[in-house]
């Protein structure tokens, strides 16, 4: 399992829910300082989690010592989360997350990305992604400007 120290990737499941929301709330403010505060507690994003994220997407925890540490949420072919805790980034967890991500994408994974962001470009275009298009914000509920990448197989890593 875990408990030497190693993260492994599985299916996340509705018990999942409240530290996926921990997750999520925590990178997203220590990443993104940019995004208006968030106005949703713990208690309505795990509900999110449980309801809505679980329900569209197929969900994948990183686990190391039995602690999730970061999570990764693909519907269809487009990666819709990928977030780590603040404090495991820069330790391939993120990588381990989107193998798993690539593994169950044969034909290819898409994701919206904001400009701002460009740690999260950075870590994508090293793993092979591409910008496919720019938007000014008017598709995201931030209304900031992203970038749609895309990573095809066969392309470099």
């Amino acid at each position: 399992m875990s408990a030497d120290g190693e993260t492994r990737i599985r299916c996340a499941d509705e018990a999942d829910a409240a530290v996926i929301a921990r997750v999520h709330m925590a990178s997203r403010a220590a990443t993104m300082p940019y995004l208006p505060a968030q106005k949703r507690g713990h208690e309505q994003v795990t509900r999110w989690v449980r309801e809505v994220l679980l329900r569209q997407c197929r969900v994948w925890v990183a686990v190391r010592d039995d602690e999730i540490t970061g999570y990764a949420a693909l519907d269809g072919d487009m990666l819709e989360h990928l977030y780590l805790r603040p404090d495991i980034r820069r330790r391939g967890v993120g990588t381990l997350l989107l193998d798993e991500v690539r593994r169950h994408s044969p034909e290819g994974v898409s994701l919206h990305v904001f400009r701002q962001n460009t740690d999260a470009r950075a870590f994508y275009e090293r793993h092979g992604f591409t910008v496919l298009d720019t938007d000014d914000g008017a598709r995201n509920m931030e209304n900031l400007p992203d970038m749609t990448l895309r990573w095809t197989p066969n392309t470099t890593r």
